[in-house]
C-alpha cells in the first residue's frame, strides 16, 4: 500500500504526494529541504575545468603557432581538452533534473492531515485497507464500469471517498491501539482494570464497523466481477454470431448443411441468455451500491 490521499486534494497534488512516500516520511520526521539558491552550483570538475581553461588554451595556441610542434602532440592536446569538457558536463547536474523536494515539502505542509502514510497503520489495519483498495480498484478498472453499465460517475466520486474514510478510521484506530498496548505494557493497577475493558470493547467494535464497510465494498466488487464475466462472454458470443454465416456457407457448399451440429444454431440462444445474465448482474451491482450509500 502507498500514500492514501483525501479525494478533495487536487489531482496533480495527489499524484505528487503518492509518488513521494519516502520523502513525506522524512518531512513528517522533521526534515526541511535546504533553502533555494539563485545561482547554479558547480561541480568540482566544472570548477577545475574553468580554472584550467586559460592555461590549456594558451598552451594550444603556442603549439599551433610553432612550426616545430609535432602534429600528433597538438591532436593529443585537443583530444584531452574535449574529454575534460565532456567529463565536466556529465558531472554537473542541471537544476531542472534535481528532485523537486521543495515543491513536495510545500504541498505536504499545505495539505497536512489530508494524506496518510503506510506508517500510520498497524499490521491489522493495513490488511483491512488492502482489502478495501483491492475491491475499489477491481470496480474502477472493470470494462462494465468504463462502458457505463454501472454508474461510473458515482463510482468515480463515491469509491475514492469510501477509501479515504476507511483509511482515516483505520489510522485513528491504529493510533489508539498503539497507545492502548503501551499502556498495558506499563502494567495496569486493579482500580484501572474496570475502565480498560470498555475501552477495549470500543476498539473491537470500531474495527468491526470498519470491516463491515470493507465487506460491503467486497460484495459490490463481487457483483461487478460477475457482470464483467458475463460482459466478456457476451462479446465472445457476438463475435461467433458474426462468423456464423461463413460457417453456414461452408456447410452448404460442402453438402454437409443437413449434418450441421445443433450447437451452432444455439449461438443466438446463448447470446440471449448471457444478455439476461449481464443485466441481472448489473442490477445486483446497483443494489449493492445502494447498500454502500446507506
Amino acid at each position: 500500500m502507498g500514500v492514501v490521499v483525501d479525494p478533495g486534494v487536487p489531482p496533480e497534488v495527489a499524484g505528487l504526494l503518492r509518488a513521494n512516500a519516502p520523502l513525506l516520511s522524512r518531512i513528517r520526521a522533521g526534515w526541511v529541504p535546504p533553502a533555494e539558491t539563485s545561482s547554479r552550483r558547480k561541480s568540482p570538475s566544472s570548477a577545475m575545468l574553468l580554472a584550467a581553461t586559460p592555461f590549456v588554451v594558451a598552451l594550444m595556441a603556442l603549439l599551433l603557432a610553432s612550426r616545430f610542434a609535432p602534429a600528433g602532440f597538438v591532436l593529443l592536446g585537443t583530444y584531452v581538452f574535449v574529454v575534460l569538457v565532456k567529463i565536466a558536463s556529465m558531472s554537473e547536474v542541471p537544476e531542472d533534473d534535481r528532485p523537486q523536494e521543495r515543491g513536495v515539502y510545500e504541498q505536504a505542509r499545505w495539505y497536512d492531515g489530508r494524506y496518510l502514510l503506510p506508517e500510520d497503520f498497524d499490521q491489522e489495519a493495513r490488511a483491512v485497507l488492502t482489502r478495501a483498495q483491492r475491491a475499489i480498484g477491481s470496480v474502477l478498472r472493470s470494462h462494465v464500469n468504463a462502458e457505463g453499465l454501472l454508474d461510473d460517475a458515482r463510482n468515480a466520486v463515491m469509491l475514492p471517498a469510501q477509501e479515504w474514510e476507511i483509511a482515516r478510521l483505520l489510522a485513528k484506530l491504529s493510533a489508539l491501539r498503539l497507545e492502548h498496548r503501551e499502556l498495558l505494557a506499563r502494567g495496569i493497577a486493579p482500580e484501572v482494570a474496570a475502565v480498560i475493558e470498555p475501552l477495549e470493547r470500543a476498539l473491537v467494535n470500531s474495527e468491526a464497523a470498519v470491516v463491515a464497510r470493507v465487506e460491503a465494498l467486497e460484495r459490490y466488487a463481487g457483483h461487478v466481477a460477475e457482470a464483467e464475466r458475463a460482459y466478456h462472454a457476451r462479446g465472445q458470443i457476438e463475435e461467433l454470431r458474426a462468423r456464423l454465416p461463413r460457417y453456414e456457407e461452408l456447410l452448404a457448399e460442402s453438402g454437409a448443411d443437413k449434418l450441421a451440429v445443433p450447437e451452432i444454431e444455439r449461438l443466438a440462444e446463448d447470446a440471449d441468455v448471457l444478455e439476461r445474465t449481464l443485466r441481472r448482474s448489473v442490477r445486483s451491482a446497483h443494489e449493492a451500491f445502494r447498500y454502500l450509500e446507506g
